[in-house]
């Protein structure tokens, strides 16, 4: 073995503490920095020669360390659990936040929501019923009932907007998505090319995790481990991303509110047409275009449909002031008699009568050319306020059924938020920077790298006397 092996054991242990101390102050560095992953560099020992050979024997204490290798620190079970909760939570936002505008459009309760403007009609007739012949009286039912048709209309309005632009914010997503799994196997390459090179690439690793996990929240992505630190993005089973190349996703169906049906509208692959089983933001907005708001629509359009209904056959069976037979009050806006009930919605319903004195508020044909004083008709329609399964109650049920749902809708996002950021909180133990940590780390380091200096200025205060003093004995 040569003197000077001592040496070189030192050498590698100045330099692999060193690079501990850079890893170190790389990790204190990023302590706040969004998606880093804290570093560690893997010392080992360097043995000695383990093949026997004329002049190559090992004195069997080894060659020193080596440190040529820094560690990414992540778990990826809790990678992939962080992947799958960041989805459920961000679907689980959508649902809440579009119960929560239903309920804006309904406005319910309060003075200007459509449960108000129905007493005021039933209030209305009642007060025709009690001075029938007053023309105040009829003027203000019609007003009312133009009230309700109006707010009828808005609040249809509303729900197809809400309709429209959460599918035009899908066009918006599918863009974003694309854009995103491009970069991911761009990242993808580099991380290749630097693993194949022997080139360090934990920070192009960070930045692709950080697009994976906004992916996963977008619209429900997992990841597979791939070759040469690649990694394949999988999406309802369809690989977006596999190494350096890509598979587009898009939206297609209808734009039409009135139109949207199970499945319709849908992402598919791009090209093939593949449909997705979506999840995450995606997979909440396409439940909100399918179901919720489509139910909702539907809910109120049946109110509307009840209250032609009721109204129209409760107003044929009475008499106007001239004795005239009551007439249909609501229609589709087709004008047309008979009225067919079944073209009827919330956004089509048109009160037809314009004129106090056709409001059929009598029970029976007064008798010559006396206007009638009769208000037993009217006296029905305002107890329709009470029916039990009339109009009225049927709307508050929707607005009970509503509210209950949003409320399960919001106490499940709030558990969820627990869990999601449990997890988080798991998978920032494991991969996040710890100041102190960091500190202690920094301390072995510098003491070590002390050591190792002391260690070569023993072996050079050996080696001089070796070199220097060896025979001059007595002097």
């Amino acid at each position: 073995m040569s003197t000077f092996s001592g040496l070189n054991t030192a050498t590698t242990a100045l330099w692999a503490q060193q690079r501990g101390l850079d890893v170190t102050g790389q990790n204190i560095a990023n302590v706040n920095t969004a998606g880093y992953s804290r570093q560690r560099a893997e010392l080992q020992s360097v043995g000695g020669n383990v093949v026997p050979a004329t002049y190559a024997v090992s004195n069997g204490i080894g060659q020193g360390v080596n440190a040529d290798k820094v560690t990414r620190i992540r778990d990826a079970f809790l990678e992939g659990r962080a992947q799958i909760e960041s989805a459920e939570t961000a679907r689980m936002t959508v649902k809440d936040s579009t119960l929560a505008q239903i309920e804006q459009a309904f406005r319910e309760p309060g003075e200007t929501g459509i449960a108000a403007k129905l007493t005021g009609v039933f209030t209305a007739w009642g007060d025709v019923a009690n001075k029938p012949a007053e023309s105040g009286g009829r003027t203000a039912v019609l007003q009312k009932t133009a009230t309700l048709v109006a707010e009828l209309h808005t609040t249809s309005s509303n729900l197809d907007k809400q309709w429209t632009q959460t599918r035009d914010s899908l066009d918006t997503l599918a863009t974003d998505v694309n854009a995103k799994a491009q970069s991911i196997a761009e990242l993808n390459t580099a991380i290749r090319r630097a693993t194949q090179s022997g080139l360090p690439s934990n920070e192009l690793a960070d930045k692709r995790d950080v697009l994976v996990m906004e992916l996963a929240a977008s619209i429900g992505a997992t990841v597979t481990p791939g070759d040469d630190g690649q990694v394949n993005v999988v999406v309802a089973g369809a690989q977006i991303v596999s190494g350096g190349s890509t598979l587009g996703i898009k939206v297609v169906g209808t734009e039409v509110p009135s139109e949207a049906a199970v499945g319709n509208p849908a992402f598919v692959t791009d090209p093939g047409g593949t449909r997705l089983a979506v999840g995450g933001t995606a997979g909440g907005s396409l439940t909100a275009l399918t179901d919720t708001i489509p139910k909702y629509q539907a809910q109120l359009d049946a109110v509307a449909v009840q209250l032609a209904t009721e109204v129209n056959a409760a107003h044929v069976a009475g008499f106007d002031q001239n004795g005239v037979a009551g007439e249909p009050m609501f229609d589709d806006g087709s004008g047309t008699l008979p009225v067919d009930l079944t073209t009827i919605t919330a956004a089509n319903l048109r009160l037809r009568i314009t004129d106090p004195a056709k409001l059929a508020a009598g029970a029976v044909a007064p008798a010559g050319t006396v206007a009638s004083a009769d208000g037993g008709n009217a006296t029905k329609l305002a107890a329709m306020a009470k029916t039990g399964n009339g109009v009225a109650v049927a709307y508050r049920q929707l607005i009970v059924n509503l509210g209950v749902e949003a409320s399960v809708a919001t106490s499940n996002l709030q558990t969820q938020t627990v869990v999601a950021a449990q997890v988080d909180a798991s998978r920032e133990s494991v991969s996040g920077v710890n100041i102190d940590e960091e500190m202690t780390n920094m301390l072995q380091f510098q003491h070590a790298y002390s050591a190792a200096a002391r260690m070569i200025t023993a072996i050079d205060e050996t080696l001089d006397v070796l070199i220097n003093r060896t025979g001059r004995v007595g002097l």
